[in-house]
């Protein structure tokens, strides 16, 4: 009885702490951005479905690496992660996990589009417009890290377009758009949810998004697409659970995680700050993760892409 109840102690979901400690949804990026927005406001309905306390931790550092690591071993505890997942084993010689032995996909949450935003003082008010100038001087565009969803579009527009644009990585979501609004970097491809009150509110500039489709909100801003540049790049976030969580469990949390994105609620919530929501189960997940994968992998070789 003794060895049993040990055990079960032993186990990250045991069914004795799902009653008296929270989930922790891990983020390994900082406070602020489309990472930690879409972690919150799924957690208010995912608590409801599993009945038990749920927490959001942001543990930030070496591109997602620690916040992911901290996740393997850690008890009564999910993971949230995006492209850093997928693109990562391309950037740093090791990795303090391994993607595919020590996590299992759960559930996909959301699709980002990035909306391309100059300074209010650049004088450019099209995508056409910024390309001309860029031709005629040098320009920089922020991301907050290498291999992050915003770097990778930014390296995209440069491959697309032929121009030769500085990289600027920052730490944090606030410091990349503060030195965007004062004109120390002349754009950044940020998440639409960490921009869009600053455009509303006309601290930015918007030129265009750099999803297939115009996005949820921002109706009149148009695609790269329809701006003539032949490009489509979007973020996305999901869960995974540790390798070693139970099956059970498992599938509690992917049924109650898909059951969170399709309540009309949550959906509008990310809508609003011009994200998708989009649920796929653990199989459909595990397809989509190796796609992007492949697809990342290929231009993080491409454009020469290496960890900070």
């Amino acid at each position: 009885m003794k060895i049993a109840r040990r055990a079960a102690l032993l186990t990250p979901f045991a069914a004795t702490a799902q009653e008296t400690r929270p989930l922790r949804i891990i983020v390994p990026f900082p406070p602020g951005g489309a990472a930690d927005f879409v972690a919150r406001v799924v957690s208010e309905r995912l608590a409801r479905g599993i009945a038990q306390p749920v927490v959001v931790e942001n543990r930030t550092g070496a591109g997602g690496n620690i916040g992911s690591a901290a996740a393997v071993q850690a008890e009564q505890a999910i993971l949230l992660n995006g492209v850093p997942f997928a693109v990562n084993r391309f950037l740093f010689a090791t990795l303090p996990f391994d993607p595919d032995r020590d996590f299992t996909p759960i559930a996909l949450l959301a699709v980002v589009p990035n909306i391309m935003v100059v300074p209010t003082t650049l004088p450019v008010s099209t995508v056409a417009e910024f390309i001309a100038l860029a031709r005629r001087q040098p320009v920089s565009f922020a991301s907050i890290g290498n291999g992050t969803s915003l770097h990778l579009a930014g390296a995209q527009f440069a491959q697309a377009t032929g121009l030769s644009m500085t990289h600027v990585p920052y730490r944090e979501t606030a410091a990349a758009n503060n030195d965007l609004i004062a004109g120390r970097v002349e754009v950044m491809f940020q998440t639409i949810s960490a921009a869009a009150e600053l455009v509303r509110g006309g601290r930015m500039r918007a030129l265009a998004v750099t999803s297939a489709e115009r996005a949820p909100g921002f109706d009149a801003v148009p695609t790269l697409r329809e701006a003539g540049v032949d490009l489509v790049s979007v973020g996305w976030f999901g869960f995974w659970a540790p390798a070693n969580t139970p099956p059970a469990r498992r599938a509690q949390l992917e049924a109650e995680s898909l059951a969170a994105i399709a309540d009309p609620a949550v959906a509008s919530r990310i809508t609003a700050t011009g994200s998708i929501p989009r649920g796929l189960g653990s199989a459909d997940f595990a397809v989509f993760i190796a796609e992007e994968t492949q697809r990342l992998g290929a231009l993080v070789r491409s454009a020469g892409i290496r960890a900070d």
